[in-house]
């Protein structure tokens, strides 16, 4: 086979493996490692430390990568039985199991290597950040409510990025992780109220499949009200101005418009506020805090 053959399946694997663990959605959650990331930074010495922060995104972008790939690799005989995800790269044999596993390990060596550049604390500490990554796909499959893993991976964000500056524990980002798994743990109810009548029929667990959708909408309004309140506990723990508060205004309109457009008895736009309304909050809030930060005093030099 010549090089050129050789190089095309390489290429087609990547491809299917990228589109398998949607690296596009790390939108999601590194707006908010930035943030923390940025907080701390000010706190220490109010100058941002580039080397720090390209490091900080190897690590989401690699753990999150091993993550997803983790949670498919998991799921595909899940995915399998619905409709809606049975066009999934494994299911379809796009990928092979193998491909998968071998991108998920190099994926969490990444994630490993970052860690280590970044400080001893952050190093010892990253394979407790690996394990609710692969307990949360197992978790539909023993509790109602697997959405409380996800938060709980989702909120290892925030205080990971404090901690890959400071090398020190801080409860101003365990406040902001706890915002961010808390509103990521709300929009994934939201969700899962589409695979409700499939995720009984073959025994997947939700709240929506226990409770029905109705109660996962209200607790999802419920989690984004609690993510508020947060966020406001942390703009005051970090004596943040103007610019950080406009910031919270602005998502909990976001909030609002999300929970307008999606209502326990029409989801035909659900897809809308899962994808662009809750990617534009995690931006728009830290373009906010950037600028807040900017304006107090942090140097880009």
């Amino acid at each position: 086979m010549s090089s050129v053959s050789a190089a095309a399946p390489r290429r087609g694997a990547a491809r299917a493996f990228l589109r398998l663990v949607m690296i596009e959605h790390s939108v999601f959650a590194l707006p908010f490692a930035y943030t923390a990331a940025l907080f701390a930074m000010y706190e220490q010495d109010r100058t941002v430390h580039w080397a720090e922060l390209l490091l900080v995104t190897v690590a989401m972008v690699g753990l999150r990568t091993f993550a997803m790939a983790a949670n498919r690799i998991i799921d595909r005989e899940i995915d399998a039985r619905n409709p809606r995800t049975a066009g999934r790269e494994l299911v379809t044999g796009a990928m092979s199991v193998r491909h998968a596993w071998t991108g998920a390990l190099v994926a969490v060596v990444v994630f490993l290597g970052a860690a280590a550049l970044l400080n001893p604390l952050c190093l010892v500490l990253a394979p407790v950040a690996v394990v609710p990554m692969v307990v949360y796909p197992y978790a539909k499959r023993f509790t109602d409510f697997p959405q409380a893993f996800l938060g709980l991976a989702q909120a290892m964000g925030p205080v990971g990025a404090w901690l890959a500056v400071t090398g020190t524990w801080s409860w101003k980002a365990v406040v902001l992780g706890l915002a961010v798994g808390i509103w990521i743990g709300g929009f994934d109810l939201i969700y899962a109220c589409q695979d409700v009548e499939t995720d009984r029929r073959i025994g997947v667990r939700s709240v929506p499949a226990r409770f029905g959708v109705p109660a996962a909408i209200w607790g999802a309004r419920f989690c984004h009200a609690v993510t508020t309140a947060l966020l406001v506990w942390s703009a005051v723990a970090t004596g943040a101005s103007l610019f950080f508060w406009l910031g919270l205004l602005i998502v909990a309109g976001a909030f609002l418009y999300e929970h307008t457009i999606v209502r326990p008895h029409d989801l035909s736009r659900l897809e809308r506020a899962f994808f662009q309304v809750n990617g534009f909050i995690g931006l728009a809030l830290f373009v906010c805090a950037l600028v807040d930060l900017l304006v107090r005093g942090l140097s880009l030099a």
